[in-house]
């Protein structure tokens, strides 16, 4: 029989409706999963079941009244620890917020609460989600739920390792060099980078970077567009939601249900690196067979790439001033309670130039031309979401692939950041295991401002892929979980050493 918190968010909430399912059964049974496992991966690391408990009756009362019900009616969601959230502990992953607890809510958790979202817990991160290996100070590392030993990627790994397991039905995350996408393809879900400003985010320091996006995490595509249409709003706090007075812009109705998309209409290009990507030739191989299972489904495929010269440059130098507007005050007060990450990318930050800030965005300007152009003959692009298969935790990140030195500790997330730096949308969708036995990512970009075919295309090929076991969702051995040693016992768990 499957339990509450296995069933999809659709379904869940469908049965809410109908009162064939209550708010409070559904929480208890996400709850007791995360009782049970998450002292095997440590995906939920903050928790106020009493408020969540008090949210769900609330729900349930909604219901037996007859009340409007909000499109996430009484479904528990997770919350990445980075987004500030009304009296719950939000620490970035960061001693220096330790015990910071927020007196507001961001918007994207006043949407998600208005929508009738009951927010059940915070979800791990890298510190201040720097990197794509969910380790800090505050609360230890947090392993993939199909090998708890290996990364989760990051850094929203907490949220999908919740997902995976069944600890909730929906998450947030965020998005810079493919922190909704990495997790999502090292644990199995569906991980969604929206375009910049759909989701509205004013915490930014930088309003008006396009790399940084706030977005949704799912278990299915359908799910996922349900989470985004309680997520899109016109907001004046974030510079980039820009609207048109009188006039709504972004509208959820415009996400779920996904459109319908025909699969045998589109013109496909096929990338295993973008042609700078330092693709370990494991992934190569593996994206190569997934494609011959279902290539034949689309109108046409061609082997393809924009061109994107210069554009480990220009993330390397534009991710750097968020660094710089974000961290510089407390790199010069409290370095010594700083990771190596945030050093890393500060002592590198320091040293870039005006006239290397200006390059950088000339660069960045000129990939972007030159990307429009390319869509002119394809409709999507697909790729491998992430460069490696999963490998141990304790390897902070990968050093080389394939015998190669990376250039820097996020050089290997080069297959997300190409797409970030043009500010694209791009889904990763989970697409069977490797042969390694570990879930595989496949990554689908689409248009300049085309989330909805983007996302119609990933809904249309889930459903297609389900139907063989060689391509359908994988999902981790929850038994094992729940019998498995706690990770805190592992060595390195806490911190960075």
């Amino acid at each position: 029989m499957t339990e509450p918190c296995d069933l999809t968010a659709v379904a869940a909430r469908r049965l809410i409706g109908r009162r064939a399912l209550s708010p409070v059964e559904l929480l208890e049974s996400c709850l007791a999963r995360t009782d049970a496992t998450d002292h095997a991966v440590n995906a939920m690391v903050a928790r106020d079941d009493a408020a969540s408990r008090a949210a769900a009756k609330a729900a349930e009362q909604a219901v037996m009244r007859g009340d409007p019900l909000g499109p996430l009616h009484g479904l528990p969601v997770g919350i990445k620890d980075l987004t500030p959230t009304k009296g719950l502990r939000t620490t970035w992953g960061s001693p220096l917020f330790r015990d910071h607890v927020p007196t507001d809510d961001h918007s994207l958790v006043t949407n998600i609460r208005a929508a009738g979202g009951i927010i059940a817990g915070k979800t791990n991160t890298p510190e201040f989600g720097a990197g794509a290996n969910t380790r800090n100070a505050v609360y230890g590392a947090t392993g993939n739920p199909f090998d708890p030993t290996k990364n989760a990627a990051g850094s929203s790994g907490g949220s999908a390792v919740a997902l995976a397991v069944g600890q909730v039905p929906l998450c947030s995350g965020s998005d810079m060099g493919g922190s909704l996408r990495n997790p999502a393809a090292f644990c199995g879900i569906v991980g969604y980078r929206p375009t910049p400003g759909l989701v509205p985010d004013e915490g930014k320091n930088l309003g008006w970077s396009n790399l940084g996006v706030q977005g949704p995490m799912a278990r299915t595509v359908p799910d996922l567009c349900l989470l985004l249409s309680a997520m899109v709003s016109d907001n004046a706090g974030d510079p980039l939601a820009s609207t048109i007075h009188g006039q709504t812009v972004r509208r959820g109705g415009d996400f779920f249900p996904p459109v319908a998309i025909d699969l045998a209409g589109l013109r496909v290009a096929v990338t295993p690196d973008f042609g700078f990507a330092p693709t370990e030739n494991h992934i190569r191989e593996v994206f190569a067979e997934k494609l011959g299972l279902f290539r034949h489904a689309f109108r046409s495929v061609a082997d393809a790439s924009p061109d994107c010269t210069g554009t480990d440059e220009a993330f390397e130098v534009l991710r750097s001033t968020g660094f710089v507007a974000s961290h510089m005050a407390r790199w010069h007060s409290d370095r010594d309670k700083l990771g190596p990450n945030i050093i890393a990318n500060m002592e590198s930050a320091l040293k870039y130039t005006i006239a290397d800030v200006a390059r950088a965005s000339a660069l960045q300007t000129q990939i972007y031309h030159r990307w429009q152009a390319f869509f002119g003959d394809f409709d999507v692009i697909l790729s491998p979401s992430i460069t490696t298969s999963p490998r141990p935790w304790a390897e902070l990140f990968p050093a080389e692939i394939d015998g190669k030195p990376t250039r820097t500790y996020f050089h290997w997330l080069a297959l997300a950041y190409a797409v970030t730096v043009v500010g694209h949308p791009a889904v990763s969708l989970p697409v069977g295991r490797d042969r390694r036995g570990m879930p595989f990512g496949l990554q689908i970009v689409g248009r300049r401002g085309g989330d909805a075919q983007v996302l119609g295309v990933a809904a249309a090929l889930e459903e297609m892929l389900a139907a063989d076991p060689r391509t359908r969702r994988p999902v981790p051995d929850i038994a094992g979980l729940i019998a498995a040693p706690p990770i805190s016992a592992m060595p390195h768990f806490m911190g960075f050493n």
